[in-house]
Parts: structure tokens; sequence; C-alpha cells
């Protein structure tokens, strides 16, 4: 089926190449791209009991999974993340009083033990943050006076509020992991420009460059373009605000 582009669910996606106010490279390997909309995708469902009817599944060129087009019984047309196995003609609806069904948003609190989600809140009425790559889906694992618990993709136990919602089922397009670029020239057109081994620089370029022949990067520990050490430094922000939150870490792969 032929789809049309509704116009105001699109927007000209602007190209930077990676470059800030200045023309100069603030972000390297990023560059070309073929001209894009940007889909306007609701992530908030707020729409409280208005049902709406699943009208088409689409390819989006933004993002990893597929969207589905909304008709709200008002009118109303929106795009929203298409979870697996949402079909065309589906009625889907958000709200307290939804059931528990695929395409369907509600309160963590509401959710049955079990229940596999996506878009999910991080705060009540922000709007959907995680859990919206293809094929990912995070598990209500128990709901406990204001707090729920919620096993994440990457094995993490994190802890919400009841009122933050999520939309039930697993995000669409989960055989995209396995998916081959193929060529080059593929990954150019989605703005991808080639990756230079840091051993192949000069030593101007890269710390890891120089040397006679293949001599190695001549380093106890790698490093960044910029000199920072690359193994082994932890990253994440001492005493950030979501430790609390988070009960059990992500297993190390």
């Amino acid at each position: 089926m032929k789809q049309y582009r509704i116009k105001q669910l699109h927007t000209i996606l602007s190209k930077h190449s990676g470059r800030d106010m200045f023309g100069h490279i603030s972000t390297r390997h990023q560059g070309g791209r073929h001209k894009r909309f940007y889909r306007i995708i609701d992530w908030r469902r707020d729409k409280i009991g208005i049902p709406a009817r699943v009208v088409s599944i689409e390819y989006d060129p933004n993002r990893t999974a597929e969207i589905a087009l909304l008709h709200y019984r008002d009118g109303e047309k929106r795009y929203i993340i298409a979870p697996e196995g949402l079909d065309v003609g589906t009625r889907v609806e958000s709200g307290e009083t939804a059931d528990v069904r695929v395409g369907n948003t509600l309160p963590l609190g509401r959710m049955p033990v079990g229940t596999p989600v996506h878009n999910v809140e991080l705060v009540p009425g922000r709007g959907g943050q995680i859990v919206r790559s293809a094929g990912s889906v995070a598990t209500v694992l128990s709901n406990d006076g204001i707090w729920a618990q919620l096993k994440m993709p990457s094995s993490e136990i994190r802890a919400f509020r009841v009122g933050c919602r999520a939309t039930v089922g697993q995000v669409s397009n989960p055989d995209h992991k396995n998916e081959t670029i193929g060529k080059a020239g593929r990954s150019r057109h989605m703005g991808r420009r080639p990756t230079v081994r840091g051993v192949a620089q000069n030593p101007r370029s890269h710390p890891h460059g120089g040397g006679e022949g293949r001599s190695g990067i001549g380093l106890v520990s790698p490093k960044s373009p910029w000199g920072k050490r690359t193994l082994g430094k932890r990253t994440r922000k001492r005493r950030k605000y979501s430790d609390s939150r988070i009960l059990e870490r992500r297993k190390s792969r």
C-alpha cells in the first residue's frame, strides 16, 4: 500500500554533518546523508480514553523500529512506535481503564507482573524516554506501594513510580540486529563517514599514530584522539540522581 506524507506530522530534518556553529567538526564520522523528513512521534500518548485505529505500519528512516499511524475517533492523527504484533485495523487506547493489550498505554501500577512493556516514562507525564529501539522490551517484576520494578533490556532492575506510563508489548523489528549494511555506499546514505584506525594515522592526528611499520600503539592503555584513556575508566557520573532507582546493576558482559 502506498504511503502518503501527512504534512502536519512531517518536518524537514536539518543536516549539520557533525559541524558546530563555526563549521568545525564537533562530531567525527558524520556527514552526507540522504534528505529525510522527521516523523513527529507521540511519546506521551496523552489522549486519555479516546480510542484510535491503526491505519498503517510504516518505515521510519530516523529510527530502527517501525512506526504506526493512528486515526483517533475525534479526527486527530498521530504516529507511535509500532509494537511487535500490532496489525492494521487494531483498536488501541491509553489511560488507566485501558485493557492490558499490545499497543495500549497505561500506568505501570495497573499492569500485572510479567507484562512486557516499552516506551517507558522516567517521570510521570513527561513521555516515554527509554526502551524505544527495535526489539527492545522491559518486564514488570512487581508493583509495591508507589514503586514498580522493571527488568530492563540490559538485565538491570530499576524502580519507577507507579504513575509512569508505558506501552504494552515489544518494540517492532526485532531482526534489526541481524541486518547487514552490505556496502560502503549504504553507510554514506545513512550519514556515516569512514572511520580510520588510530595506528594508521600520523602522530599529529592520533596518539596511536607514527612508528616504523606495524609497531602497535606504543602505550600502556589505548587513548582517544584527545589523549583520554578509553579502557577500564568508568564514565558514569558519581552520585548520579538516578542511582537510588537502580536496584540491581546490569550484569557484566
